[in-house]
């Protein structure tokens, strides 16, 4: 009698994710983008998410949650109801405040479950404008004020500031990382002369650059941008050992129902392939990078042991 009980309460449970899955999207839905509007991420997610919302038939809200390298937002996904009505878009920061954040209220190899990657973006390395010649002139600017200057980044712990420590390392230079909330606040710093360098996705600092207002040394990945064709990488600049890539990608709490998740993935892999999302994301640089949830998951959890890895040898401490 028991047995046939839990079988039947089995069957019930199965029959309501079904059902669930099969009315689902009814409402609105919100995506959490733990960085401040503009950045490179927001205009990933808003630019992805427009789509989808057109697909689904619901309006999908980006809320912009701020602060302490992104933990504060992807807090307030993971301890969200798994109904898919509350989602996480984050960048590569993610890989790294797993490590940095000793603490967050949450843990991020159990408690978010991988929808898809969505791109690829160059994280460009901008400067004052009418400064440096190129990268050698910038660390050699560097090494003559060893110690006296500093470098910015959206968040202590962030994506940023990791591929700050790890031009750090390959360069050889002295010098202090100045955390921002977010990029706007560091790009001003830079532009003010308050920090030397930024390493930031170029959605961000696109129009500044174009605007003459901040100039691309180089980017940070193990190739050139189609976006920035005459932009060299940080290792054609001279400096081994010097990429970092820099992805976005989209979660849902982890008990979220699998037919969700994958409703989800089917919606987003199918706008990342509209062509006029492949034409806006390609004007900022993005490639896109659909994955299975379970290949994503994969990506994610190998991003985070790279990225621990690079947090030891920087010796970055954040609590």
């Amino acid at each position: 009698m028991f047995r046939k009980l839990m079988l039947s309460s089995a069957l019930l449970a199965a029959t309501a994710v079904a059902a669930l899955a099969q009315t689902y999207p009814n409402r609105p839905i919100r995506v959490v983008v733990p960085f401040t509007a503009g950045s490179g991420t927001d205009i990933v997610a808003r630019t992805v998410m427009e789509q989808v919302s057109q697909q689904i038939g619901q309006p999908i809200v980006v809320e912009n949650r701020g602060g302490a390298a992104g933990t504060i937002g992807i807090g307030s996904v993971a301890r969200a109801e798994p109904d898919g009505y509350t989602l996480l878009i984050q960048s590569t920061s993610f890989a790294v405040t797993a490590t940095t954040y000793t603490n967050p209220g949450y843990d991020h190899r159990k408690d978010l479950a991988g929808i898809t990657a969505l791109v690829s973006l160059p994280n460009v390395l901008v400067v004052a404008p009418n400064k440096y010649k190129d990268v050698k002139a910038l660390v050699a600017h560097i090494k003559a004020n060893a110690g006296k200057l500093n470098y910015a980044s959206g968040g202590a712990g962030s994506a940023a500031h990791l591929n700050g420590e790890r031009f750090r390392l390959a360069t050889g230079i002295q010098i202090q990382h100045l955390p921002f909330k977010g990029g706007p606040e560091g790009l001003a710093s830079v532009m003010s002369g308050d920090s030397a360098f930024y390493f930031i996705p170029l959605p961000a600092a696109r129009g500044l650059i174009d605007g003459g207002r901040l100039a691309a040394l180089a980017v940070s990945g193990s190739m050139r941008s189609g976006s920035l064709p005459n932009v060299p990488t940080t290792i054609e600049s001279g400096f081994p050992n010097s990429e970092y890539d820099f992805w976005v990608g989209f979660w849902a709490p982890a008990k979220t129902p699998r037919a969700i998740v994958d409703r989800l993935n089917a919606e987003t892999v199918k706008a990342l392939a509209n062509p006029s999302v492949k034409e806006k994301l390609a004007r900022i640089g993005g490639d896109p990078l659909p994955m299975k949830p379970a290949d994503f998951d994969k990506f994610v959890n190998k991003e985070i042991d790279i990225n621990a890895t690079l947090v030891k040898a920087a010796g970055v401490k954040i609590n």
